[in-house]
């Protein structure tokens, strides 16, 4: 993506573009500690163990695009014990935490790592997949549209 927006919009020829590239990789140290869930020293020991790569400045931040391929290539999920090929590409495995129905639809919340996922369903579907608190299930996400948002600061 750096290397794309450097193209399209060179320093010589928007500024500002290019400013707000600098600004948007750079990521402090507690909150790249904070996207990983694991301490801030941890985060310079990735960082002088050049796993992560550190975007300058002073105080010492990490680039962004060095973090999200470094998160992405050590996250952990649980494995998806069905072992069923599928198209859709977002699947979560996780723990329902609560179940809330009446006679005809049924909400169903589960806890996939740090992220709540929660789905509207018939109380049929419930009763058929034995969806209660404890239960280990998948939330397999298909969209047509996946809406991305950024903080209005960061641009």
């Amino acid at each position: 993506m750096d290397v794309l927006m450097r193209t399209l919009y060179p320093p010589g020829r928007c500024r500002r573009c290019a400013d707000m590239l600098d600004i948007v990789t750079q990521i402090r140290v507690s909150e790249a500690a904070a996207f990983l869930g694991v301490s801030t020293d941890t985060v310079r020991r990735l960082l002088s163990a050049n796993e992560l790569e550190a975007a300058g400045g002073s105080p010492v931040t990490v680039d962004g695009a060095s973090l999200g391929r470094y998160a992405r290539d050590h996250a952990v999920a649980p494995a998806d014990r069905l072992g069923v090929a599928r198209s859709a590409r977002n699947r979560f495995v996780g723990i329902v935490t609560e179940v809330v129905s009446d006679a005809v639809m049924s909400q169903v919340e589960l806890q996939c790592g740090p992220h709540r996922v929660v789905s509207l369903m018939s109380t049929e579907s419930v009763r058929d997949l034995g969806l209660e608190p404890g239960v280990v299930a998948t939330a397999v996400v298909k969209a047509t549209t996946v809406i991305v948002e950024t903080a209005e600061g960061d641009r």
